[in-house]
């Protein structure tokens, strides 16, 4: 008689981690000086992590690259910074992020409010509501773009629940 306990089904096999962490943040805002510094320390400790490249930051959706990335990453640390919300970008890497987080509880996310509260994230109020009014206005006669800016603030809100840390320091 075969035991079933040497066995493992599909449904529950999960493929190691191709990156320890990747990194979710506005590129101007953060690039050169927070999460470089953040990316080097992890790096130095040797822990892989996912750092676009300023080459993936152009268009309006996120490339599969970076959906497999996000996908493939043990932890996701979203760099919340004052335009964070300006780039549809940032926002479609959130709602991937919650994705994950969500489907199988896989994927810790850890937020990081770098000069922004996080109630200015959750509430979006403040920069996080003149980059919404923006979104808002550019698919006020497109419902599907609505959806999708209703995702977003989802997103962002479930996001800013999350634990996370403020950095106020130069």
């Amino acid at each position: 008689m075969a035991s079933s306990s040497s066995s493992v089904s599909n449904s529950q096999y999960c493929p190691p981690w191709k990156y320890d962490v990747f990194l979710s943040f506005r590129g101007d805002d953060t690039r050169n000086n927070f999460t470089s510094h953040l990316n080097k320390g992890l790096e130095n400790r040797g822990i892989a992590t996912f750092l676009d490249d300023e080459r993936l930051e152009d268009g309006d959706s996120i490339s599969e690259e970076l959906v497999q990335a996000i996908e493939e990453s043990q932890v996701a640390v979203i760099v919340f910074s004052k335009n964070y919300a300006k780039s549809s970008w940032c926002l479609n890497e959130i709602v991937k992020i919650i994705e994950c987080k969500e489907k199988e509880n896989r994927q810790t996310v850890i937020p990081i409010f770098y000069y922004v509260n996080p109630s200015q994230v959750r509430y979006q109020s403040e920069s996080f509501a003149e980059a919404f009014a923006k979104h808002e206005s550019r698919y006020k006669d497109d419902v599907e773009g609505m959806q999708k800016v209703q995702g977003w603030r989802n997103a962002l809100t479930a996001a800013a629940n999350l634990k996370g840390h403020d950095i106020h320091d130069r």
